[in-house]
């Protein structure tokens, strides 16, 4: 699937009802990464490098088992929604936020909102050379317009596996390679209804599929000053596409077998302190061909103080990002902000801000 601009069969008012694979291919996203627009392959040092770059695995500093990797995501609108009225309704309409018929009942009475959402668990053991884990993810989008007529469109995807990621470096470090394998089961569903119509999902309308799937990456690390990075990776590297499972409306679409670059400096200004420095481009062999170049590039910045205590910014799909981080051998804590544009137009349309907390404790 396409970014932002790829409609469904129906035809999408919004042109958003999509996952946005072009800008955001990786299948579990970083708190870390977005707050730098979403630009992170030759950086990436943690559990997220699995999905981001696994040849960053082998810049891994400390071996950790964390249980409670959890990343919580949602867009201006879905808060608006889900804290409006009463405050007994709270914990009723967050939990709506992440069903389709239950965001038909918070776009009800808010035509012309956008709603967006995502809950990703990733628990895992990550040491330098290795990573093992399993990944639940859960995104949920809805919409309703305010002209005459309007549908809400709903689209939900729910990603699933484990994943084992392995990791190999050469010549003292200056050249790395890696690769994920996740056994993934995916399932799909996209539509459109009646605003005032409760929607009882059946297996038919969703599509479900089950495939092997691999994530290769490289990178090479001049050591001079500022160790400057040439990174690269591919997605679904083998090209697998997903066997359909039985009873259910077909097979999810193959995911795109993309290729991200990425460059970057990280020199030390002072005893403890780094600034890190990156760009990455996505989709450089052009898969995904109908999204304007412009919202595939990421910028970021990283301040580090101690390696524990970051400051962060960022560019990508033309607005700004940025976020605090904390790092501890037992606790990762993110809280980021982005923006995607949600429009047909080439670049720079409406914007949708994103806010997420991400929480990663164990030992």
């Amino acid at each position: 699937m396409a970014l932002f601009g790829i409609f469904l069969p129906i035809g999408s008012a919004w042109g958003a009802i999509d996952f946005s694979d072009a800008a955001f291919p990786e299948l579990a996203t970083s708190g870390r990464a977005l707050a730098m627009g979403n630009a992170y392959i030759a950086k990436v040092d943690d559990s997220a490098a699995a999905f981001y770059n696994p040849a960053g695995l082998g810049t891994v500093r400390k071996a950790h088992f964390h249980l409670s990797n959890l990343h919580l995501e949602a867009n201006k609108d879905w808060i608006d929604l889900g804290t409006g009225g009463q405050i007994t309704d709270a914990f009723s309409n967050f939990n709506k936020g992440f069903k389709v018929d239950g965001t038909r009942e918070l776009l009800k009475d808010n035509p012309g909102s956008f709603s967006h959402s995502r809950f990703h668990l990733m628990p895992n053991f990550t040491a330098r050379y290795i990573s093992l884990g399993y990944l639940y993810s859960n995104q949920t989008r809805g919409a309703f317009g305010t002209q005459e007529g309007a549908l809400y469109e709903y689209a939900k995807r729910t990603d699933s596996g484990p994943y084992l990621s392995l990791n190999l470096s050469l010549f003292g470090g200056i050249f790395k390679i890696g690769a994920t394998g996740i056994y993934l089961t995916r399932e799909e569903v996209y539509g459109e209804s009646d605003i005032n119509t409760a929607i009882d999902l059946q297996n038919s309308d969703i599509q479900k599929g089950r495939a092997l799937l691999f994530t290769t990456g490289v990178k090479f690390t001049l050591p001079v000053y500022g160790l400057p990075t040439l990174a690269a990776k591919m997605n679904n590297a083998t090209s697998r596409s997903f066997n359909p499972s039985d009873g259910y409306g077909g097979a999810p679409d193959e995911i795109r077998q993309s290729i991200d670059v990425g460059l970057s400096l990280t020199p030390q200004i002072g005893k403890t302190t780094r600034i890190h420095w990156e760009i990455n481009y996505k989709d450089i062999n052009n898969k995904f061909a109908d999204v304007s170049s412009a919202r595939k590039l990421g910028l970021g910045m990283e301040f580090d103080f101690r390696r524990i205590f970051f400051i962060r910014f960022g560019y990508g799909d033309g607005f700004g990002s940025g976020g605090l981080g904390i790092r501890t051998r037992k606790l990762e804590f993110d809280l980021s902000t982005y923006a995607v544009d949600t429009t047909n137009s080439q670049f720079r349309g409406d914007e949708d801000r994103r806010f997420l907390i991400s929480i990663s404790s164990g030992m």
